[in-house]
């Protein structure tokens, strides 16, 4: 199982503190992967907390199709990337310094490019920048000192970026959060969906007359991803595409008492199956939810059900809260932000 590792990088390291951190996040993020044995995953455990700033570990073939999601870990600054709920890199990284933080939230990449510069600090290259917010929070090469350092950006090591920005596409989810559970797969299509969601929902590619794939017909998860939010507190459900509100559901929540917390479900096609890949995390004062069970207590109508069916592809995001999710809460037009600290 290959890997590639970054180059090291000039600074003060972590503090004690994030490095603690660190060690604990990174162990999490070791259990499921089917890596062989204990001895394996203690060694990789090992490399990631030795992690200097600069430095990152690659595993592309751990996972080489699917869908891709990103965490930001904010305590132990680091980046960790998954594909298909199988983590495949993971990299130090450089978040916002005081009076500049990074805000926790559920993000989308918004636009991409190569060879920006800054139109707010003196024209700064931002080498592979990929647009989470257009009020300018990103994710992009830049320093690494090895502690918060940025105007609020995510500062990633440039080769990292590189290899990163490879493996995205627009509307690929990125959850910046305080702390994060390990991702796992949830088999089947919860109450959300209908019970017969492989069928319902467009799995298989699409073929012209002749038998070769018909590509206009084909999901484009840059274009067709649909971006759900389940709020306890609101008890509905919204669904956005291209940054506009396509639908809009009541929901019931079942044994309400009980907290939902947050956790984000990616869906994805396997075998022709369509699952989810589910992370908890806490931010914004709530906790990590129970990725594997928050879903089974939303119950949506069944001709919502199948509203949202018609318009899922793989690629698509569901991200369940315990908090509200009101328009107030996240940003406007095709900004996608839900429940930033910025508008909190």
């Amino acid at each position: 199982m290959g890997s590639e590792m970054g180059g090291k990088g000039s600074g003060t390291g972590l503090t004690r503190r994030a490095a603690l951190v660190g060690v604990a996040v990174a162990g999490a993020g070791l259990m499921g992967l089917g890596m062989g044995s204990a001895k394996a995953q203690d060694a990789e455990l090992e490399a990631i907390a030795a992690l200097k700033p600069g430095q990152y570990v690659w595993y592309p073939d751990r996972a080489p199709d699917g869908f891709v999601a990103i965490i930001v870990s904010l305590p132990d600054q680091r980046c960790y990337v998954y594909r298909n709920g199988v983590r495949i890199g993971v990299s130090t990284c450089s978040t916002g310094r005081e009076g500049h933080e990074t805000p926790v939230g559920i993000f989308i990449i918004l636009q991409k490019d190569v060879d920006h510069h800054s139109s707010l600090y003196d024209d700064a290259s931002m080498p592979y920048t990929e647009r989470l917010t257009w009020s300018g929070v990103c994710l992009h090469a830049g320093g690494l000192p090895g502690y918060p350092s940025s105007h609020g950006c995510v500062h990633l090591p440039l080769e990292f970026s590189k290899l990163l920005f490879g493996v995205t596409h627009y509307g690929t989810p990125v959850i910046i959060a305080d702390s994060h559970s390990q991702p796992v797969d949830v088999l089947h299509p919860g109450l959300v969906l209908p019970a017969d969601a492989t069928s319902a929902i467009q799995t298989d590619d699409p073929k012209n007359a002749d038998g070769t794939p018909d590509t206009e017909a084909a999901p484009n998860p840059a274009a067709d991803a649909v971006a759900l939010i389940v709020s306890g507190a609101d008890k509905t459900l919204v669904a956005i595409k291209d940054g506009a509100e396509v639908l809009t559901a009541p929901v019931t929540i079942k044994d309400p008492g009980t907290p939902l917390g947050n956790v984000v479900y990616v869906l994805k096609k396997v075998g022709g199956d369509v699952t989810w890949t589910a992370v908890g995390f806490e931010g914004n004062g709530a906790g990590q939810g129970k990725a594997t069970s928050a879903i089974d207590r939303i119950t949506v109508a069944p001709q919502a059900n199948q509203q949202l069916a018609s318009l899922l592809v793989p690629g698509s995001t569901l991200f369940v809260t315990e908090l509200s999710a009101a328009p107030d809460t996240r940003s406007s037009g095709k900004d996608f932000v839900v429940l930033s600290q910025a508008m909190s």
